[in-house]
């Protein structure tokens, strides 16, 4: 359970604002205005600090709690602004666009893509393919995969698929988090983004009904990961 201790404002409020926030990419501005239309005066600032404290656990609490992928994977990387640069966000989707794991990364490269294979694999276990663009550092990413995999001993390596076409699913499914991000135009800090990236990933998991098969409103299910 998510603590809210030493919070001066109820849990249902904070987690609305949070909710409100990472599912329609709003400025902080604009929500603050929305919550004091609400009979809530918050400022700006302790919104960013809900957002930066509770995304991130909510978010993990989501990865536990999501339905069973399969193992065919398709996996890209797109570009989110950080204090005035381009930044990248690793993310992979299963065949169905189920997501399965997301990174924000400084670089672009084969030790970048080395850590979010691995970080993919220990959340959903290892595919038996996965699908990916010409890229060169991606492939040699997961080309250490599979290396890891022969020096443990094992007799079948993940399939590696180059075919820009086969990749759609996961470009697609780029356009929600760029469509929520973009009205944020950008973010101050490497931290902050990755705090309202995950809670952005966990709303558009709700969305897609990767968290609960009941007939329950995306906020509600978004306010019970927090316990």
């Amino acid at each position: 359970m998510i603590s809210f201790k030493g919070t001066h404002f109820p849990k249902d409020v904070i987690l609305y604002a949070v909710f409100f926030y990472v599912r329609y990419g709003v400025s902080y501005r604009d929500l603050e205005e929305i919550m004091e239309e609400r009979g809530v005066n918050v400022d700006h600032a302790t919104l960013n600090r809900w957002v930066i404290r509770y995304a991130p656990a909510i978010a993990a609490k989501a990865h536990s709690q999501k339905r069973n992928t399969n193992r065919s994977w398709r996996m890209d990387e797109t570009y989110i602004k950080v204090k005035g640069k381009w930044v990248y966000l690793y993310r992979a989707v299963d065949s169905h666009g189920d997501t399965l794991d997301f990174m924000l990364s400084e670089r672009r490269d084969e030790d970048a893509a080395t850590a979010f294979f691995k970080q993919a694999i220990n959340n959903n276990g290892f595919p038996d393919k996965v699908v990916m663009d010409k890229s060169g550092a991606n492939y040699a990413g997961l080309a250490n995969i599979n290396l890891l995999l022969i020096l443990a001993g094992f007799a079948t390596m993940i399939d590696i698929c180059q075919v820009k076409y086969l990749n759609n699913i996961i470009e697609q499914d780029h356009r929600f988090i760029k469509k929520i991000t973009k009205p944020m135009m950008g973010f101050k800090a490497f931290h902050s983004a990755q705090a309202t990236i995950a809670g952005i990933e966990t709303a558009h998991m709700i969305r897609k009904g990767q968290l609960s098969e009941e007939n329950m409103p995306a906020y509600k299910q978004f306010m019970a990961l927090a316990g």
